[in-house]
C-alpha cells in the first residue's frame, strides 16, 4: 500500500491519539528496569506556548525519546506552576477569576503541547493550585513550624507597591520587581520566614556533588548568592562621649573578614535599620538630623546602597566604641552604604585599608591609620597623603605586638589574642539570608495558622487540611488581598482553646509550591501523602532538569533547600533533587530575545500549522546547540520542511522494495559481502549511528545528530538506482532506512512512527531499541594517500588500506606526477604517515 502524500496534520492527529489511547509513555516504578526521570521546568499557565517553551520542552522530548530507545524506564511528566500573580492580576484586569483564567489557560495550553507531539505522562499531570496539591505543602509548612525551620518576625522587607506585596531578596533584580520591574521600597512587616540559612554550608559544599554534571555559571551563581565569608567576629564596647572612661553595659559586635587590619580601625558605621541608630540618637542634639537621614536612606533602593559609586554619606550618633586591640575610641556614625541585611549591620571602618571607608573618612575627616605594607621593611606612608585605600595584603606595621606579621599570620594571631580577652571570636559569615515566604495576595496557598488573643499563634492541625483558598470573592481592583476583607475566611476557632481567632491571610511564596514539585509528580495521584517514599527513592533524584540560567538562583536554590529539609524530616532519601542540569539558550529575532513588548514574537501555532509539528521542532533542535541563543530564520524553518518531504519521497521511491529490516543489519542478514556500494552505505550508516549516539550522550548536541541523518539521506538518494537491482541492495536500503527513522524519532517522531510502520514494523518505533554500529563496518577497503614533495600536493594515490611503506613509496615512484617534480632534485628525505600521507623532502 503506498504512503500517499506527506500530510503533516493528518498524520501528526493520528499518531498522537494513538499514543494516548495506548498510553505508551505511562510509566511506573519498577524495579526491575533501570530508570531515567527526565524533567522540563513546569511552566506559568499564561494560555499560550511561546517558543522559547517549545525549545524547552522539545529537547526535553528528545532526551525521554532516546533513553526509551535505549531500554529506561523513563518518567517524563508534565505540570503547572499555577499560584501567583500573573492570574491575579490578569483576572483583575479581564474582570475573571483566577481560577477561571487559570483553569482556562491550563487547558489551553495542554492542548498546545499535545500538538506537538511531547512523550509526556499525562497521568502524571498536576497543577499547583489544586487543593489536592498545596495541602501537602501547608503538611510541610507546620511540619517545619515544628522543627523551628519556620518563624515568625517582624523585619525590614522588600515591597513592591505596584505587586501589593513582599518580595523575598532573591526576587529582587538591581533593586527592582522581579515580576512588573518597578522600584522596591523597604518596609518593616511582620512576616513568616523559612530558615534557609541552617542549611547554608550543606548548600555551598554539596555543589562539588554536581560540578561536571551542572553548568559551571550557575554553580559560581549559587556560590556567591551563599556567600561564604571566614573572618572574626569583635566586640566593640559603648562609651557615651570621647571624655567617657566608663563603658556602658552595651556592645556592637561587628563581622569582619580583614581582622588583621583592626589595628586601623578608626570609627564604626552603622545601618539606618540597626536598632542602635534610633537608640543612641534618642534624646540627643543629634535625634532630629539622625531621624531624617535614617527616613533618607530606607526609602533608597538597598543595591543602589550597595554600589561602588554611591555618594557616601553619614551622620555621626554621638557615641563612641573601643577598639579592642588599640583602646582607640572610634566615633560611631550611621552610613547609607552599610546594609543591616548583610553581617551584623555594623561594620569596623578602617579607612586605609577600605576604598568605601576611605571615601567616607576624607568626607567627614576622619582619622585614616596605615597598618598593612605591601612589602616588609619598607618605609611607611603618610596616611594624609594616599589618594585611594590599599586594599592588598602584605605585612602588618603600626600594629604593636602584631607589628611584622604577615597578614595571614596576623588574622590568626589576632583572633587568638580577641578570644583571650573575650573581645571576638573566628566565626563564617553567609551572604544568604533566610527566605521570606509570606505573600500579601489572594491567589497563592493560604499559610495554616490561626491569632487567638489567648493562645497567640496557633498552627492549624495536620487532619484539619487543607485550609482551602475560597473562590467565592470578588478581586479588587487596587491590588490587595481579598481575604483580608472576607470574613467568612478570617473569622475561625482557635483549634487550641476553641475562642474566636482570626486565619492567617498572607499565602505562601509560589517558589514554595516549585520547590517540590518534581518529587510530587512520583505519586501524583496520592491522596493519602505528597508522595510514597518507595516512589520517590526509585525515582528521585532526577536524571536530568531543563530550563533557563534566569533560574540559577531563586528556583534551584529553593529546590535544594527543600529537598534537604524534606530528607531530613524523613519524606526523601536524596540530598539532592537534580543530577544533571542543562540550563538551555533563548529564542532570539533579529538578535533580541523574543517578547510580546518588542513585537517579535513568531507564533508556534502558525508554524505548526504551516509546517507540522515535526519540522517546527526539527528546526529549533538544529540551528543551534541546546545551551546556546537560538537565531530565528522563516528559511532554516522552510530547510527542516524540505528535508522531512525529502525523506517522504525518498520512501515513496524505495517503498515497493523496502522491508522490515531492522537498523545496522550484518552483512549475512543483507546477503551479499562482497558488493562494494553495499559496504559503503552500510559504512555511512554505523557511522551515522556512531557520530549520533556520541553527540547525544556529549550534552545532547541535536543539531550534529540530525546533521548526521541528512548525511545518511543523502548518501540512500546516490546509491539507490545501483541498490534497487538487488535483494541485497534492497536490504542494505531497509536497514539504512531503518536507521535513520529511529535516529530521528525522537526529534520528529510523528513522520518516523508514519515511516516505521509502513516498512512493516508492528510495533511503536519507541520500542525499537537504538541502533549499536559494528566497528568493523567502519573500516575501509581502500584509503588515499596524499604525496607531498615540498610540502604541495603532487598526488593521489588510492591504494588497499594498511599497505606496506615500501609499497606506497613504489607507487609513488612510478606516478607521472611524482616523476617529474623529482627530476633532477636530490631526494634527501621521506616521511610516511600509516594511511594518510608520504612526504618526500629534496633539496
Amino acid at each position: 500500500m503506498a504512503i500517499g502524500r506527506y500530510n503533516p496534520e493528518e498524520l501528526e492527529l493520528r499518531w498522537q491519539k494513538k499514543w494516548e489511547e495506548s498510553k505508551i509513555f505511562q510509566a511506573d516504578e519498577d524495579s526491575s528496569r533501570k530508570k531515567y526521570y527526565v524533567l522540563e521546568m513546569f511552566p506559568y499557565p499564561s494560555g499560550k506556548i511561546h517558543m522559547g517553551h517549545v525549545r524547552n520542552y522539545s529537547i526535553g522530548d528528545v532526551v525521554a525519546r532516546y533513553k526509551r530507545l535505549q531500554g529506561f524506564n523513563v518518567l517524563h511528566p508534565m505540570g503547572w506552576d499555577a499560584f501567583g500573580l500573573p492570574a491575579e492580576n490578569a483576572a483583575i484586569k479581564n474582570n475573571s477569576h483566577p481560577a477561571k483564567w487559570t483553569y482556562d489557560n491550563i487547558a489551553d495550553m495542554r492542548s498546545q503541547l499535545k500538538r506537538l507531539g511531547y512523550s509526556y505522562d499525562w497521568t502524571k499531570e498536576l497543577a499547583t493550585c489544586h487543593e489536592g496539591y498545596y495541602k501537602f505543602e501547608q503538611e510541610f509548612f507546620l511540619n517545619f513550624l515544628e522543627k523551628g525551620l519556620v518563624y515568625r518576625k517582624k523585619s525590614p522587607v522588600n515591597w513592591c507597591e505596584s505587586c501589593q506585596t513582599v518580595l523575598a531578596n532573591e526576587q529582587v533584580d538591581d533593586g527592582k520587581c522581579w515580576r512588573c520591574d518597578s522600584m522596591v521600597e523597604q518596609k518593616n512587616l511582620e512576616q513568616w520566614f523559612l530558615r534557609i540559612t541552617d542549611y547554608a554550608e550543606e548548600l555551598l559544599t554539596d555543589l562539588d556533588k554536581l560540578v561536571g554534571d551542572w553548568p559551571d555559571r550557575v554553580i559560581t551563581m549559587q556560590e556567591n548568592w551563599i556567600g561564604k565569608s571566614v573572618g572574626a567576629e569583635v566586640s566593640f564596647s559603648i562609651v557615651d562621649s570621647e571624655e567617657a572612661t566608663e563603658t556602658t553595659d552595651k556592645s556592637i559586635k561587628v563581622f569582619t573578614t580583614r581582622p588583621d587590619t583592626l589595628c586601623g580601625a578608626t570609627f564604626l558605621s552603622l545601618a539606618a535599620e540597626h536598632p542602635l541608630s534610633k537608640e543612641f540618637t534618642k534624646g540627643t542634639a543629634f535625634e532630629k538630623d539622625a531621624e531624617l537621614f535614617i527616613q533618607k536612606c530606607t526609602a533608597m533602593d538597598k543595591f543602589e546602597r550597595a554600589a561602588d559609586d554611591l555618594e557616601k554619606e553619614g551622620i555621626f550618633t554621638g557615641k563612641y566604641c573601643i577598639n579592642p586591640l588599640t583602646g582607640y575610641k572610634m566615633p560611631i556614625y550611621i552610613a547609607n552604604f552599610v546594609l543591616m541585611g548583610y553581617g551584623t549591620g555594623a561594620v569596623m571602618a578602617v579607612p586605609a585599608h577600605d576604598q568605601r571607608d576611605f571615601d567616607f573618612a576624607k568626607k567627614y575627616n576622619l582619622e585614616l591609620q596605615i597598618v598593612i605594607s605591601a612589602e616588609k621593611d619598607a618605609p611607611i606612608a603618610n596616611p594624609k597623603e594616599l589618594s585611594e585605600a590599599f586594599t592588598g595584603g602584605g605585612y602588618l606595621v603600626n600594629s604593636g605586638e602584631f607589628t611584622g606579621l604577615s597578614t595571614d599570620d596576623a588574622k590568626k594571631a589576632i583572633i587568638a589574642n580577641l578570644s583571650e580577652k573575650n573581645k571576638g571570636k573566628a566565626t563564617v559569615n553567609y551572604r544568604l539570608r533566610d527566605w521570606n515566604i509570606s505573600r500579601q495576595r489572594y491567589w497563592g496557598a493560604p499559610i495554616p495558622v490561626v491569632y487567638c488573643e489567648t493562645c497567640g499563634i496557633v498552627p492549624v492541625e495536620i487532619k484539619n487540611l487543607p485550609v482551602k483558598l475560597p473562590t467565592d470573592v470578588a478581586m479588587r481592583t487596587d491590588g490587595k488581598s481579598p481575604l483580608d476583607f472576607l470574613t467568612s475566611f478570617t473569622e475561625t476557632t482557635c483549634p487550641k482553646c476553641g475562642k474566636a481567632a482570626r486565619r492567617e491571610t498572607d499565602t505562601l511564596d509560589t517558589f514554595f509550591e516549585s520547590s517540590w514539585y518534581f518529587a510530587r509528580y512520583t505519586s501524583a495521584r496520592n491522596e493519602e501523602c505528597a508522595f510514597s517514599k518507595e516512589a520517590a527513592s526509585y525515582w528521585l533524584p532526577v536524571d536530568q532538569y531543563i530550563g533557563g540560567i534566569e533560574h540559577a538562583i531563586l528556583h534551584l536554590l529553593y529546590a535544594r533547600f527543600f529537598t534537604k529539609a524534606l530528607r531530613d524530616m524523613g519524606y526523601l532519601d536524596v540530598d539532592e533533587p537534580f543530577k544533571h542540569l542543562l540550563t538551555q539558550g533563548m529564542v532570539v529575532l533579529d538578535g533580541a530575545k523574543m517578547s510580546k513588548s518588542k513585537g517579535n514574537v513568531v507564533d508556534p501555532a502558525k508554524m505548526i500549522a504551516s509546517y507540522g509539528a515535526d519540522a517546527t521542532r526539527l528546526f529549533i533542535l538544529f540551528a543551534s546547540p541546546p545551551e546556546k541563543d537560538l537565531e530565528w530564520n522563516d528559511r532554516g524553518m522552510e530547510g527542516a520542511y524540505r528535508f522531512l518531504n525529502r525523506l517522504w519521497r525518498l520512501f515513496e521511491e524505495l517503498e515497493d522494495g523496502l522491508s522490515a529490516v531492522l537498523p545496522c543489519a550484518s552483512l549475512d542478514e543483507i546477503g551479499d559481502s562482497s558488493n562494494e556500494i553495499i559496504k559503503q552505505l552500510r559504512r555511512k550508516e554505523h557511522d551515522t549511528v556512531r557520530r549520533a549516539k556520541k553527540d547525544m550522550e556529549n550534552k545532547f548536541q541535536f543539531n550534529t545528530v540530525i546533521a548526521a541523518t541528512m548525511e545518511l539521506v543523502n548518501e540512500m538518494h546516490a546509491v539507490k538506482e545501483n541498490l534497487q537491482q538487488t535483494e541485497a541492495g534492497k536490504k542494505a536500503l531497509s536497514s539504512a532506512m531503518a536507521t535513520v527513522l529511529v535516529i530521528l524519532s525522537p526529534i520528529a517522531p510523528h513522520i518516523c512512527e508514519e515511516l516505521w510502520e509502513a516498512l512493516g514494523f508492528t510495533k511503536s518505533i519507541s520500542h525499537a531499541g537504538y541502533p549499536e554500529y559494528d566497528e568493523k563496518a567502519l573500516i575501509e577497503d581502500e584509503v588515499t594517500i596524499v604525496v607531498q614533495i615540498q610540502g604541495k600536493i603532487r598526488a593521489k594515490l588510492v591504494t588497499a588500506i594498511d599497505s606496506t611503506e615500501d609499497a606506497i613509496k613504489e607507487l609513488a615512484f612510478a606516478d607521472e606526477g611524482v616523476i617529474r617534480y623529482l627530476e633532477g632534485k636530490e631526494l634527501v628525505k621521506i616521511i610516511y604517515v600509516k594511511n594518510k600521507l608520504l612526504n618526500l623532502v629534496v633539496k
